[in-house]
């Protein structure tokens, strides 16, 4: 049977995808001295809501009688998503790689997996705790920089603590996002979480703004909010919910594993940031440890029941 041109484009998503998602990490290093953390969350996060909200208006007013209650959900989600996940990755640029950046975010779907068997009986099988545990070590690695005196005597980099932070609250945002669930579809469920974020960032943002100051030049500072706005913050998104509906789970998962190897590209490519040996140590643990902690949780849902 003939492949359809909506299933080519999926399968082009799946290498185009992850380059949007690393934009991220890119424009976290590029905004410092530029552009202050929260200001660029809140700045990505309302551009992207505008984006958004023409495509989920009907829905989001159809049913407003019913999710309307769903207001303080709302506000956890935004916090956890587009606040800690948004502002500490770009306060982490301030003092670690986006190569750092990327893979320390490829750590995200070992942990929820690990989380997923603790909160919903998703119970981990052989190979998958080897999985976390090499995607463990890997991180490990990456975070010590390949000196262990640096586990031993807790000497990280302070950004790559701001990641590892906003790592954490996506695996609690992704599992929250099962654990309580919506009347509304899932994009117009993402445009009330972006409004939600939204709200969340304003008082940190002026409070910033306050003590830091505004960009001194807004025309760079307005570029790289519209880049983290577009491509992780709009495109990325739709791409992603795309080849969930074309290619289901297990293909979609391809963009976690092709991720961090993007990082590091556009790390090297714009900001000379050359992959060192400990980044390559520790991307040979987490990548497969990634695919191996994964693989049996995007099986069964191909198989079931699908999709968070």
């Amino acid at each position: 049977m003939p492949m359809s041109s909506r299933t080519r484009f999926a399968y082009l998503l799946i290498f185009l995808a992850p380059a949007m998602w690393s934009v991220n990490y890119l424009v976290a290093r590029l905004a410092v001295g530029v552009i202050e953390p929260h200001l660029l969350a809140f700045f990505r996060w309302s551009m992207a809501m505008c984006l958004m909200l023409p495509f989920a208006y009907k829905e989001l007013s159809g049913k407003w009688s019913q999710w309307r209650h769903e207001w303080p959900d709302l506000l956890v989600f935004g916090a956890l998503g587009m606040w800690v996940c948004g502002a500490f990755v770009y306060i982490g640029g301030k003092t670690t790689e986006a190569i750092n950046i990327g893979l320390l975010y490829a750590l995200a779907p070992v942990m929820i997996a690990v989380a997923s068997a603790k909160m919903f009986d998703d119970r981990l099988r052989g190979l998958q705790v080897v999985g976390v545990l090499l995607a463990l070590a890997g991180s490990l690695i990456i975070i010590a920089k390949g000196q262990w005196q640096n586990i031993l005597g807790v000497r990280f980099v302070v950004g790559d603590l701001w990641v590892l932070t906003a790592v954490c609250c996506w695996t609690v945002y992704s599992i929250l996002l099962r654990k309580r669930p919506s009347v509304l579809g899932p994009f117009a469920r993402l445009t009330a979480i972006t409004f939600g974020g939204v709200l969340v960032l304003i008082p940190f943002t002026i409070a910033e703004a306050a003590v830091m100051g505004l960009p001194i030049d807004w025309p760079q500072a307005l570029i790289l909010a519209v880049m983290v706005a577009v491509f992780p913050g709009f495109g990325a998104y739709q791409a992603y919910s795309f080849m969930q509906s074309e290619l289901g789970p297990a293909k979609t998962g391809l963009v976690l594993y092709l991720g961090p190897l993007y990082a590091a590209m556009l790390a090297w490519l714009f900001l000379g940031e050359q992959p060192q040996w400990f980044h390559w140590l520790g991307a040979t643990f987490l990548l497969p440890g990634m695919y191996l902690a994964t693989r049996a949780t995007a099986r069964a849902k191909t198989q079931g029941a699908i999709k968070s």
